[in-house]
């Protein structure tokens, strides 16, 4: 009888197979306590001993001002101190320094991860550094991004009018199930379209998700608190979900069987390098022209504020 030896799982397979099924059991728009995925983004090498890096957040950017996000990490952990300092650097032909702003700190949800936040200023396009001072309790130390601003991006940018999109409605399908992939979602989110929302008149944010497919574990939260912010501006302003993939009830669990959605690739976002079902936020003023766009989680504090700018002022 011949004997087979069965060859023990070492440490580092172990590891793999966990993290393999951890991947699997993660889903955007899951309950509460599902666990978040990491960021998937390298960091910057770090610039002293502090060991300090960065992870960009926004990927997007283009000429005139721009939300910037980034995570910082030190050897220990995510740095949660409440606001770092960040000045603007263009590396072209006639480097000079841009501006000096402060970045606030914005906890995502599950109160795991957060990334820091502020608005830069570029005005001509390149390559620009980032260079950023922490200085909280028990953190201290420099970190740096590299970004690529671009002349005209494929995105629609701020003061841009997008595209009027006819997305799908309640009005125009069956049921909700063929409109979001959300497993509790809010019917006022698909009442309208893009194209008439801008004919009332009125401001509208947009959100562009996959609450249950993406690849980060902000895409169900970020729906969610699409619905929060419209609970305290109803018949203020129209608020819209739109779905990135057209078949979300034929998916069942398998993207191979999905198919985008129209608006998604109207509006250049899956056109993005290295794009994955990522959300996107717009907000648009009464006109009808992006106010503010948010790349990645956007907190309600911070729709919050964008809408506000666009209400009309009483």
């Amino acid at each position: 009888m011949e004997v087979r030896f069965i060859r023990p799982i070492g440490r580092n397979t172990l590891a793999v197979l966990i993290l393999f099924v951890a991947t699997l059991a993660v889903a955007c728009g899951g309950a509460a306590t599902t666990a978040p995925t990491e960021v998937p983004a390298a960091a910057s090498p770090a610039v002293d001993g502090s060991g300090l890096k960065t992870i960009v957040a926004t990927k997007e950017l283009g000429v005139g001002k721009q939300r910037v996000a980034f995570l910082l990490t030190s050897p220990k952990a995510l740095v949660k101190v409440p606001e770092v300092v960040v000045t603007s650097v263009f590396l072209g032909e006639g480097q000079a320094v841009s501006e000096t702003k402060s970045a606030e700190f914005h906890l995502w949800p599950y109160g795991v991860r957060g990334s820091y936040v502020t608005e830069m200023n570029f005005d001509r396009p390149g390559q620009w550094r980032l260079d950023i001072v922490v200085e909280g309790e028990g953190v201290q130390g420099k970190a740096e991004a590299i970004l690529n601003v671009s002349e005209q991006g494929g995105v629609p940018n701020i003061g841009s009018i997008p595209p009027l999109s006819r997305n799908k409605t309640l009005r125009s399908v069956e049921s909700i199930e063929k409109l979001t992939t959300d497993y509790a979602p809010d019917p006022d989110l698909y009442q309208i379209t893009v194209e008439d929302a801008v004919a009332t008149g009125k401001p509208t944010v947009v959100v562009f998700a996959s609450p249950a497919f993406c690849t980060s574990p902000t895409c169900g939260p970020q729906t969610a608190t699409l619905s929060e912010l419209k609970s305290g501006h109803v018949g203020e302003a129209n608020f819209i979900h739109v779905e990135i993939y057209d078949n979300p009830d034929e998916i069942q669990g398998d993207l191979t069987r999905a198919m985008l959605s129209q608006p998604i690739q109207d509006w250049g976002i899956s056109g993005l390098p290295d794009w994955f079902n990522e959300s996107w936020t717009f907000v648009l003023d009464s006109d009808g022209r992006v106010s503010q766009r948010f790349e990645g989680f956007a907190t309600l504090e911070e729709l919050e504020s964008a809408l506000r700018s666009v209400l009309p002022q009483s």
